[in-house]
C-alpha cells in the first residue's frame, strides 16, 4: 500500500511538471497572450466550479469539472495553447473535494486539465482551427463547415488525452493492470465530449461575433441548468442511501450479534465486483446487494435469531426463509435492481444444495455468487462472542477449499486479488463489546461455531 501511494505521488509530481511545461509559454515576456479573453474565461470556469461549495446545488452535491467542459473547449478553439491552459488551473484548485487527500486530488485536476487543454488547443491550431472561426469583431465570418473539422479533431484530442490520464493515475495509485485501468474510459467519454465540443464552439463563435463575450455567456445559461438537474440526480442518490442504512439499521437491531457484518459484506462485494471489471454501475449495486443481503432477518421471529443452543429443524427452516423474506422487502425498491436477485439467492450452492431453490451453476445469477462468497469470507474472519475471527489467509484457504462445490471459483480467485492488492481491514462487531459470553461458553442463540463455509449454517 505503501508503495502504490507513492507511485500514485510521482505520478502526480510527473503531470504537474508537464502542466507547468504547457502553460510556461504563456506566461513569459513578450509572448503576446491576450490577457483579456485569458482572464475573463478563467473568472468564469473558477465561478462555474465554485457552486459545487455552494447550499444552494447541496452541500453534499459534488458538481462534476465535466459539467463546465464546454468552457474549457471554448478556451482551446479561442486562446494560444500555453494561455487556453491556464484556464482550468484555479477552478480545478479550488473544486470540490469529497475524498482525502484533498490537496493532491486538486492539483491532479488542475494538472490533468491543464495538460489535456493544452492538447486540444494544439490540435486546433495545427489545423488551421482559429483561422477558420473568423476574426474577433465585425470581420471575417467562420469558415463553415470546414470549422468543424479542427473542431472535431480538439475534441477527439481532449477525450483521448484524458482517458489516457484518468487510467494512468488508476494503475499508479491501484496497481490495476493497464489493459483493465484504461477499459472503457474513451468509448464512454467521447460521445459527451462530442456535445461539449458543440456548445463549445457555439461559445466560440459568439465571443467573436459582433455581440462578443456577453453573448457567449448565455451558453453557460443551459450548462448550470444541468448541473441543477445533476445536483436533483444526487440528492436523490442520497436519499436512496439512507432508506438502504435503515434497513440495515432495523437488521443490526434485531440480530446484534452481527451488528456491522452487513457493511463489511458489501465491501467485500465491491472488492471482487471491481477484481472482475464490472462497470462502476454494477460495482454500486454489488455494493448495495451486500450491504441488504440479510435483510430479510426481520422477518425471522427475534427470539430465533437470538436463541440460546441449537437450533430445531423448524426453526432453521424459518431462519432458511430470509432470503424470501428480503427479496419481498426490496421488491419495490428500483433502484436496486439486480442487487433483489443477489439477495434472493445468495445461500444458494453452486452443486444445487443450497437454498431457497436449489440453484446450480449458471443458473444461481452472478451477483448472488459474488455475494456469496463476501458473506462467507466475512463470516469466517470476523470475531464473535463465542468465537475468535479466522487470519484473512485461513479464510481465503477455506473459500478455496470449496470452490467448485459452495462457491463459484471465479469470484474466490477476485476476492484474493482484491484482499493481496488492497487487503482487509475488518472492523470490531458490536456484539464483541456488548454480548456476554453464553452459558456454558457455547455457540450462542442456535449458531454452531463454524469449521469454514460448510459449517456457517444458513446465518
Amino acid at each position: 500500500m505503501r508503495a502504490t501511494r507513492r507511485a500514485a505521488r510521482v505520478h502526480i509530481g510527473a503531470v504537474a511538471l508537464g502542466a507547468a511545461l504547457c502553460v510556461r509559454p504563456a506566461l513569459t515576456p513578450g509572448a503576446g497572450t491576450p490577457w483579456a479573453t485569458l482572464g475573463l474565461l478563467t473568472g468564469l470556469y473558477l465561478a462555474c466550479e465554485l457552486p459545487g461549495r455552494c447550499l444552494f446545488f447541496g452541500g453534499s452535491v459534488p458538481l462534476a469539472a465535466g459539467s463546465f467542459f464546454p468552457l474549457l473547449l471554448a478556451a482551446a478553439l479561442l486562446l494560444p495553447p500555453s494561455a487556453a491552459a491556464l484556464v482550468a488551473v484555479p477552478g480545478s484548485l479550488v473544486g470540490r473535494v469529497d475524498e482525502p487527500p484533498a490537496a493532491a486530488r486538486r492539483i491532479w485536476r488542475a494538472a490533468q486539465l491543464a495538460v489535456t487543454v493544452w492538447a486540444a488547443a494544439t490540435v486546433h491550431a495545427l489545423l488551421g482551427g482559429p483561422a477558420a472561426l473568423g476574426a474577433p469583431g465585425p470581420g471575417r465570418l467562420p469558415d463553415l463547415p470546414y470549422a468543424l473539422l479542427p473542431v472535431c479533431a480538439a475534441v477527439l484530442s481532449f477525450s483521448a488525452v484524458l482517458a489516457a490520464l484518468d487510467g494512468s493515475i488508476l494503475a499508479a495509485a491501484e496497481q490495476l493492470p493497464p489493459r483493465r485501468a484504461w477499459r472503457g474510459l474513451l468509448p464512454r467519454s467521447l460521445a459527451p465530449h462530442l456535445v461539449h465540443g458543440l456548445a463549445g464552439l457555439m461559445m466560440a463563435v459568439l465571443w467573436n461575433s459582433t455581440y462578443g463575450p456577453l453573448a457567449a455567456l448565455f451558453v453557460l445559461l443551459p450548462m448550470y441548468i444541468s448541473c441543477w438537474v445533476y445536483a436533483q440526480y444526487h440528492r436523490e442518490h442520497a436519499a436512496h442511501r439512507a432508506t438502504i442504512r435503515a434497513l440495515v439499521q432495523a437488521v443490526d437491531l434485531k440480530d446484534t450479534y452481527t451488528r456491522g457484518h452487513s457493511e463489511r459484506v458489501g465491501r467485500a462485494s465491491v472488492l471482487i465486483a471491481r477484481e472482475l471489471g464490472m462497470a462502476r454501475e454494477r460495482v454500486e449495486v454489488l455494493r448495495f446487494a451486500g450491504i441488504l443481503h440479510d435483510v430479510g432477518k426481520l422477518g425471522v421471529p427475534t427470539r430465533v435469531l437470538r436463541k440460546d443452543g441449537p437450533l430445531t429443524p423448524e426453526e432453521r427452516r424459518a431462519i432458511e426463509l430470509h432470503p424470501e423474506y428480503g427479496h419481498e422487502i426490496v421488491r419495490g425498491i428500483g433502484f436496486l435492481g439486480e442487487a433483489r436477485a443477489a439477495i434472493l439467492h445468495h445461500h444458494e450452492r453452486l452443486d444445487g444444495g443450497g437454498y431457497p431453490y436449489g440453484l446450480a451453476g449458471r443458473a444461481i445469477p452472478e451477483c448472488a455468487r459474488v455475494v456469496a462468497v463476501a458473506d462467507a469470507f466475512d463470516a469466517m474472519t470476523s470475531t464473535r462472542s463465542y468465537r475468535p475471527g479466522r487470519p484473512v489467509p485461513a479464510a481465503v484457504e477455506e473459500l478455496e477449499r470449496c470452490a467448485g462445490t459452495q462457491f463459484d471459483p471465479r469470484m474466490v480467485r477476485a476476492l484474493a486479488r482484491g484482499l493481496e492488492r488492497y487487503g482487509w481491514s475488518a472492523a470490531v462487531t458490536a456484539d464483541e463489546a456488548r454480548v456476554p459470553q453464553p452459558r456454558g461458553g457455547g455457540a450462542p442463540r442456535g449458531v454452531s461455531v463454524p469449521d469454514g463455509p460448510e459449517g456457517t449454517g444458513p446465518r
